[in-house]
C-alpha cells in the first residue's frame, strides 16, 4: 500500500473513533433517567471529610441538627457574595442546632485557605479533594445548597447566590 493511502485509512480510522464516541456521548447524555439526582425527600448521602483544622465531619454525626451543606469554589463569584451571609448566620444559628459545612469543589488548601482567612470565615470548611461528595449530591452548578433536616432529610435543594435574609429564611427551617 502506497503512503497516500495508508494515511487515509488512517485519518478514515481515527474520524470514526471519534465519530463513534461524540454519538456515545450524546446518547449517554440524553438517555440518562433524570430521577438519578438527589431530590427533595431523599435521605442525604452521607460522607466524612475533613475540615482545614484537621477535624473530620461525618454528615451522620449531625442527626437532630439542621445541617445547611453549601457546595463552592474560590472562583466562583456568587459563592463570594454569599459567603459573608453565611458567616452572619452561622454566628447567629451555631448555638440553635444548625450547622454550617461548607464543600470546597476539589481546590488547593492553600487558595481556601486564603479565602477563608480574606473572608474572615469561622464555620467548617472542607476540600471534597476527590470529588467524591459532589458527586454522591450530584452538584453540577455553584453555588448549591442541600437543606438537611434533623433526620438527615434534604428538605430543599437552592442553587445560585443567597442573601441573607433567604440564608436566615432556610436556617429557620431547618431549625430543630
Amino acid at each position: 500500500m502506497d503512503r497516500k493511502k495508508r494515511r487515509l485509512v488512517v485519518r478514515t480510522i481515527i474520524l470514526l473513533v471519534l465519530g463513534a464516541a461524540l454519538v456515545f456521548a450524546l446518547y449517554t447524555n440524553f438517555t440518562k433517567d433524570k430521577n438519578d439526582s438527589l431530590q427533595k425527600g431523599n435521605e442525604a448521602p452521607n460522607f466524612v471529610l475533613t475540615d482545614m483544622e484537621g477535624k473530620e465531619h461525618k454528615l451522620s454525626d449531625y442527626k437532630g441538627q439542621g445541617v445547611f451543606l453549601n457546595f463552592w469554589g474560590t472562583y466562583c463569584k456568587p459563592c463570594e457574595y454569599e459567603m459573608p451571609y453565611m458567616e452572619s448566620q452561622y454566628q447567629t444559628y451555631k448555638d440553635k442546632g444548625v450547622e454550617i459545612l461548607a464543600v470546597n469543589v476539589g481546590e488547593s488548601e492553600y487558595s481556601v485557605n486564603q479565602y477563608a482567612a480574606k473572608h474572615n470565615l469561622t464555620f467548617p470548611i472542607m476540600i471534597d479533594k476527590g470529588r467524591e461528595v459532589e458527586n454522591a449530591y450530584r452538584v453540577d452548578i455553584l453555588p448549591v445548597t442541600f437543606l438537611i433536616d434533623k433526620e438527615g432529610t434534604v428538605v430543599d435543594i437552592i442553587t445560585g447566590a443567597l442573601t441573607e435574609e433567604t440564608i436566615q429564611k432556610h436556617m429557620e427551617r431547618i431549625k430543630p
